[in-house]
């Protein structure tokens, strides 16, 4: 037994085996990369069989709409499990949608593109797929965004040239508007739609849901602390919640109205704002930016309420339940449409 700790304390022995450690969990993670992309490719030449046996019209002479239900019957006695009639189906659809393999199989997992092909708006579906690169989004988180209306949810608020860079390039952090949605849905605190609850049940619940919440405000946030203390002329305040901004390279402060905003709210996070820019912010930060979360929006109210404060003051809605995509859907294809048509209102 007494060997163990002598062996453990060589710091060359150590050295070695740590370097013979890294060497394996990379290659591990060399080889699960080398499956995916292998799979996914496999799966990609799969659709491509059965699209061109159907282009030659043996489909139609031979199996007519039940040739994914027979093949799917032929290879589940050749290959086994995992080429039912509703995976052929994605591996078609996948060659369909994606004529360059490449652009993601070595990027996203088989799951990932099982979620994308059920997006029939190739502009939607070129956002989500470009976000889940960049922000390695999981399964659970791509499915997530997608249930929230993410893509719709930004693209109402822009006009067409902004809605086609957002399924071009993704979300694009430059400046704080950036960052901001109109309405942030918070359907994962699981909290019925039609009550009120108080701020503190508010922030807990979002604590608790800490992960999921910053998936909802987007890339770049880094949470800081709760119930953040700052004291004025001896007098104490508390925000909510305090996040960093590691893109834009500033503070992010939160309060949470469980009704409308009032006028006196904006006061108060403009001198929050003031507190963390004089105090708080080290040498190259940014100024702060500051975000009231409430349950509804008197737009009039806030326009006011804001005339000549810092631009970097937001005031935004929460909702308790999933958007109607519907809606959204509509808003977003009525722009694309009247953005088409020339100065005399017509196509």
């Amino acid at each position: 037994m007494d060997k163990y700790p002598a062996i453990l304390a060589n710091q060359e022995l150590n050295q070695l085996a740590d370097n013979i450690t890294n060497l394996v969990i990379d290659t591990k993670s060399q080889l699960a990369q080398v499956v995916n992309t292998t799979l996914v490719t496999t799966y990609w030449n799969i659709g491509k069989y059965i699209v061109e046996f159907e282009q030659q019209g043996n489909v139609k002479a031979k199996y007519g709409t039940a040739l994914l239900t027979s093949l799917a019957k032929i290879l589940r006695i050749k290959l086994g499990k995992g080429y039912s009639r509703p995976n052929l189906n994605n591996m078609r659809k996948f060659y369909l949608l994606y004529p360059i393999c490449q652009t993601v199989s070595d990027k996203l997992s088989w799951s990932h593109i099982c979620e994308l092909i059920t997006i029939d708006d190739e502009l939607e579906r070129s956002f989500y797929e470009k976000e889940c690169i960049v922000e390695k989004w999981n399964v659970r988180s791509l499915r997530r965004q997608m249930d929230s209306a993410l893509y719709l949810r930004l693209a109402a608020s822009k006009d067409k040239d902004g809605i086609l860079q957002l399924a071009q390039k993704g979300i694009v952090i430059q400046q704080p508007e950036d960052i901001i949605k109109d309405t942030y849905t918070l359907e994962f605190l699981g909290l019925p739609a039609k009550k009120r609850y108080s701020e503190y049940v508010l922030e807990q619940r979002l604590i608790d849901n800490l992960q999921v919440f910053l998936l909802e405000l987007g890339k770049g946030f880094a949470f800081i602390g709760r119930q953040y203390p700052l004291t004025i002329n001896n007098r104490h305040y508390h925000i909510d919640l305090v996040f960093y901004h590691r893109i834009l390279k500033c503070f992010v402060l939160i309060d949470l109205k469980k009704n409308a905003v009032k006028h006196k709210d904006i006061g108060q996070m403009n001198m929050y704002m003031g507190y963390f820019a004089k105090e708080e912010n080290a040498l190259d930060d940014n100024p702060p930016i500051g975000i009231i979360l409430s349950h509804t929006k008197d737009e009039l109210l806030v326009e006011y309420a804001t005339y000549g404060m810092d631009s970097k003051l937001f005031v935004s809605k929460y909702e308790l339940y999933l958007p109607n995509k519907e809606e959204l859907r509509r808003l977003v294809d009525g722009v694309m449409a009247d953005e088409t048509k020339d100065k005399d209102g017509k196509f």
